[in-house]
């Protein structure tokens, strides 16, 4: 093994291939090439096979990243998928859009100077590998289960849930009220970053395992094509309630209300639509559409970067990031703000909105010079304006991407009896997975918030074993909300 691995001595850290600016500006299709073998095999070589490791430590799934490393060094590819793939239900998507730099990537410990391990590039080689060559098999349990299993949303955490539950032998329902599964993996992040083929793809998969999906089927008793929640929970065994958040954020100000201030969910959900050969209204008035506009996008995260970097392939004439801390506070991967910067956007760093110019339509942004302040709380820096530093920015698009907060659930379902925090996610008991409502569980974004795709799945396998165990249980007792 040691003539394999520890070469970050030797062998330099190579990323794979990125498409040129230029011509990645001119489609969705993703930037980066994949691994040759050699080079998949050379830059696995790199791992020091450390006795704590901790990129597995600060993988939220617990990754058993060195062990699958030194397999694809070894050339053992099929054997490096098998450990990938008992972790986690997505290794393709993960390796693709987890910020690694800010997880397993950031948290190697190799000397400094040596740069660390390319662990997403060699992740997504081992499983899109996998699929190619057939390894990828679908689930066939030893033993079908009577029980059936309601899965309400059809995104990371809910297939998460659905892979685990499935390989235990119970009937998977899997309801979504859009048409297609995915969540915000099909409609809300871009191409360029995770392709289309790489969800549906594990999608027919899915169904080969045996999981049934109900799309275009809404939950509440005012749906006209959907089922109520009371039904649902008749139907099945047990219900899990995987919704995520889609409720952007608003922002005030005056001129708040203008034509030309758009969510970003409306903006990148129409785009989407787009690619996946759709006729999208909205994108073909112009409403959701960059070409030929002066675009600001207002906000900090991933989504704001997957924002400015879809205006960019629209064709739009300049694309401003307006954020109101500056580089280094920024909650984006880093890796988006350099490739959105590659490509042609302007970031505003240290600048608040104050106010929207125009008179039916946006023409402007009057904003003001923020600086960072004493630490509050949390550790984090608070923002102050600097006083007299007003300046506006032209704009024909403005893209709110402040975040997203939690739908009303319990009113959507007609179920009051789901008891919600403060923020309006559902409460569950943290043990059990379950909520208020015996029998009906939730994970994901709808109980932790707005967070990475790598915690939905984390939750989504979770869940599917407290939903096993209640299973399991002589005489079911309901565990209530804490």
């Amino acid at each position: 093994m040691t003539e394999r691995m520890l070469k970050f001595v030797h062998t330099p850290q190579k990323i794979p291939q990125k498409r040129v600016a230029e011509l990645r500006r001119q489609d969705f299709d993703e930037i980066y090439n994949r691994f040759d073998p050699a080079r998949a095999s050379e830059q696995a070589s790199r791992c020091s096979q450390c006795g704590v490791p901790f990129c597995s430590v600060h993988c939220p799934l617990g990754n058993h990243i060195p062990d699958w490393l030194r397999l694809t060094a070894e050339g053992r590819l099929e054997e490096a998928y098998e450990i990938s793939s008992m972790t986690n239900s997505f290794p393709e998507v993960c390796g693709r859009i987890c910020p690694q730099d800010r997880l397993c990537e950031g948290n190697c410990v190799i000397e400094k100077g040596f740069e660390s391990v390319t662990i997403g590039a060699v992740e997504r080689y081992i499983t899109d590998t996998a699929f190619e060559r057939g390894w990828v098999k679908p689930v066939r349990p030893t033993h079908e289960r009577p029980e059936s299993v309601a899965i309400v949303g059809a995104g990371p955490g809910g297939l998460a849930a659905a892979e685990r539950l499935r390989r235990q032998g119970y009937q998977v329902h899997v309801y979504d009220r859009y048409d297609r599964p995915g969540g915000l993996m099909i409609y809300g992040i871009p191409g360029f970053k995770l392709e289309k083929e790489v969800v549906i793809r594990r999608w027919r998969y899915l169904e080969d395992c045996g999981v049934q999906f109900h799309l275009n089927t809404a939950i509440g008793n005012g749906s006209s094509a959907g089922i109520s929640f009371a039904e649902l929970r008749q139907k099945h065994a047990a219900v899990i309630i995987a919704t995520g958040v889609y409720k952007s954020r608003d922002i005030g100000g005056p001129g708040a209300g203008l034509n030309g201030i758009v969510p970003a969910l409306d903006f990148l959900t129409a785009s989407n639509r787009r690619g996946l050969n759709e006729v999208v209204p909205d994108f073909e008035s112009g409403l959701l559409n960059a070409e030929g506009k002066q675009v600001v996008v207002i906000g900090g995260g991933d989504t704001a970067m997957d924002c400015v970097r879809t205006a960019v392939r629209q064709g739009a004439t300049s694309v401003q990031c307006l954020y109101r801390r500056d580089r280094a506070n920024m909650p984006g991967s880093l890796r988006e703000v350099k490739n959105a910067e590659e490509e042609g956007v302007e970031f505003l760093w240290l600048s608040a909105p104050e106010a929207f110019l125009g008179d039916d339509h946006v023409t402007g942004v009057r904003a003001v010079r923020m600086h960072l302040g004493l630490p509050d709380t949390s550790g984090r820096q608070s923002v102050e304006p600097v006083a007299g530093s007003h300046f506006t920015v032209e704009a024909d698009l403005v893209i709110k991407a402040l975040g997203f907060d939690p739908e009303d659930v319990p009113r959507m379902f007609g179920e009051k009896g789901l008891e919600v925090s403060r923020w309006g996610t559902l409460k569950v008991n943290y043990r059990s997975f379950m909520t208020s409502v015996p029998g009906v569980f939730a994970a994901g974004d709808i109980v932790r918030g707005a967070s990475l795709v790598v915690w939905a799945i984390k939750d989504g396998q979770d869940v599917a074993a407290q939903v096993h165990a209640y299973l399991q249980q002589p005489a079911t007792v309901a565990v209530a909300a804490e």
